[in-house]
């Protein structure tokens, strides 16, 4: 049976668990520039919807260090749903890489090439799941504070932060969201979490989400796509005290973000710039992390 990931808790407990020891022995040969062509002459296919610096340099970086190929299929070239339905050209990719990565707006189109495909398809983001951030948000926090650490995400209940909640219950860490009333965390995400061991807890309070943590994790206020929304929301997490800055943070708490950052809005300059800020560690860990991955998936070890 073909295995996907269409989000983090596509993994078992154990299974994360491999990913990730996997992963961080792929960095160490790569800091120590040893070879690891676990891939070789295999292919990836990277399908893209939405722009991407991070998705697109990490996946085709870490394909070339496994000794594979990665080929980059932009919304002109392939024009998902456009030219031809979903399931055919899930088929027809099928039949020439080894795996697909799809970068995409609608999460049901995700399933729908899942379901189609013979291959694996890899979430590489919708509007619903970013777990391919999730896996590198958790190896940075095993390298940082450990997942014995007590994590808070403070912001929107993003795709970013509905994964990182998953990921969390899978790890066991134990986390606290707080995000402005309208702008939280899916009930059906929160129910999952639930299902796998610990829901976070949920606070429209940064201040109380922040308090004793280890980690603070935030993300953009408004999404790409929510363009249109930008000012309503700017304003909602403005006046409740929402931006991740000097005074909210923590004495010592390390700073996560996946990038790109609007300075000045959900974070500062001064914190994004300073020794607590991981979030430099955490987009390298893209690369190491979906490593891991694309070797586990296509049972490379």
């Amino acid at each position: 049976m073909t295995r996907h990931f269409t989000d983090i808790d596509d993994l078992s407990i154990s299974e994360l668990e491999t990913v990730l020891d996997i992963a961080a022995e792929l960095k160490a040969r790569t800091k120590r520039d040893e070879p690891h062509p676990l891939l070789e002459r295999r292919t990836l296919g990277m399908v893209f919807e939405k722009p991407s610096a991070r998705t697109r340099i990490s996946f085709e970086t870490g394909m070339t260090q496994l000794g594979g190929h990665a080929i980059f299929l932009g919304p002109d070239d392939i024009g998902l749903g456009e030219r031809e339905p979903l399931r055919d050209t899930a088929r027809t990719l099928s039949g020439y890489v080894d795996c697909a990565m799809v970068r995409l707006f609608d999460h049901a189109d995700l399933e729908e090439l899942a379901a189609y495909a013979d291959v694996p398809i890899v979430n590489g983001l919708t509007d619903d799941a970013h777990p391919c951030q999730t896996l590198a948000d958790l190896l940075t926090l095993r390298e940082t504070v450990g997942f014995d650490a007590q994590v808070a995400w403070v912001g929107d209940g993003n795709n970013v932060a509905q994964s990182f909640v998953l990921g969390c219950a899978l790890a066991g860490i134990d986390l606290t969201v707080a995000t402005p009333e309208g702008y939280g965390i899916d009930e059906r995400v929160l129910d999952r979490a639930g299902e796998i061991g610990t829901a976070p807890d949920v606070t429209a309070d940064p201040e109380i989400a922040v308090a004793g943590r280890d980690a603070v994790y935030t993300d953009v206020w408004v999404s790409m796509g929510e363009e249109a929304e930008r000012e309503t929301k700017l304003a909602a997490f403005e006046e409740r005290g929402f931006q991740v800055n000097a005074d909210l943070l923590p004495d010592d708490a390390t700073v996560l973000h996946c990038l790109p950052a609007h300075r000045g809005e959900e974070i500062t300059e001064d914190v994004l710039e300073s020794d607590r800020a991981a979030v430099w560690q955490q987009a390298e860990n893209r690369l190491h992390a979906q490593k891991g991955l694309l070797a586990f998936l296509l049972d490379a070890l």
